[in-house]
């Protein structure tokens, strides 16, 4: 494992085919100001021309606080251009992260409010500590969620439910972020990193090509007829077979042994 610090609040660590971005700010519960934001947008940026290298991303946060929303300090007294131009960095940095051809994984280790939920948004797989606290509470500033939260979170929870946490701003406790789909698994907090380690470990002995094609045919296909959706599926399909790796796949379980996949 090498580590790197990208930023005065931004941790990387190098796994092999996983990396793990730390946001390192645990006095301010994780806050994203605007350097921040710059910071991890400047990297998700780079790993679009490392998809050969760096299969999956774990994205997390430092003591009691994931992303405690954007750092409220730096709107009061701003005027219209800076909180705009704060708003669309947030919008390039958590589009960057959706669309990023990797398996992303976000380890909430903590509060996830605003931002904070938005950002756990774009990730494929969320684990959450047993007591992670969840929300969208912008509209109790007077403002509404700016990085997604009222367009990624119906998506996941249906309409209703969107608009019930968007319009009272509460909190969402972990077994229920569980059970509406916002998170995939609640760990005991000491367990998250490992769990989410373990799950990242067990993606990557995966066909590199295979594992990337499987969430880039699910993302397309939400955004596209059923028709459209099933020949996309049977496209990539005929694709895969026609790889090293899925004629490795094919030949180990005849042979009754693990694949040795080499990512063509």
């Amino acid at each position: 494992m090498s580590e790197d610090r990208l930023h005065t609040n931004l941790v990387l660590e190098r796994h092999g085919p996983i990396e793990v971005l730390r946001i390192d700010r645990e006095e301010a519960l994780g806050a994203l100001n605007f350097g921040i934001q710059e910071a991890i947008g400047q990297y998700v940026n780079s790993l679009y021309d490392h998809r050969d290298e760096v299969h999956i991303l774990i994205l997390t946060g430092t003591g009691r606080g994931f992303v405690a929303g954007a750092d409220i300090a730096g709107y009061h007294g701003c005027g219209q251009t800076v909180f705009d131009r704060f708003q669309r960095r947030s919008r390039q940095t958590f589009d960057a992260i959706a669309n990023l051809p990797q398996v992303v994984i976000g380890a909430v280790n903590g509060y996830a409010l605003g931002g904070g939920l938005e950002l756990a948004l774009c990730c494929d797989f969320v684990f959450v500590n047993e007591k992670t606290k969840l929300g969208l509470p912008e509209i109790k500033l007077g403002l509404l969620p700016g990085g997604g939260g009222t367009q990624r979170l119906p998506r996941i929870v249906g309409p209703m439910r969107a608009k019930e946490i968007l319009m009272t701003g509460r909190m969402i406790p972990a077994e229920e972020a569980v059970r509406l789909g916002i998170a995939l698994e609640a760990c005991a907090p000491d367990a998250l990193m490992p769990r989410a380690m373990e799950f990242a470990e067990s993606l990557a002995t995966m066909a590199p090509v295979a594992l990337l094609e499987a969430k880039r045919v699910v993302d397309d296909g939400l955004d596209a007829a059923l028709s459209a959706g099933l020949t996309m599926e049977q496209r990539v399909l005929g694709a895969l077979f026609a790889t090293e790796d899925g004629k490795e796949g094919i030949a180990a379980f005849m042979e009754k042994r693990d694949p040795i996949f080499k990512g063509r």
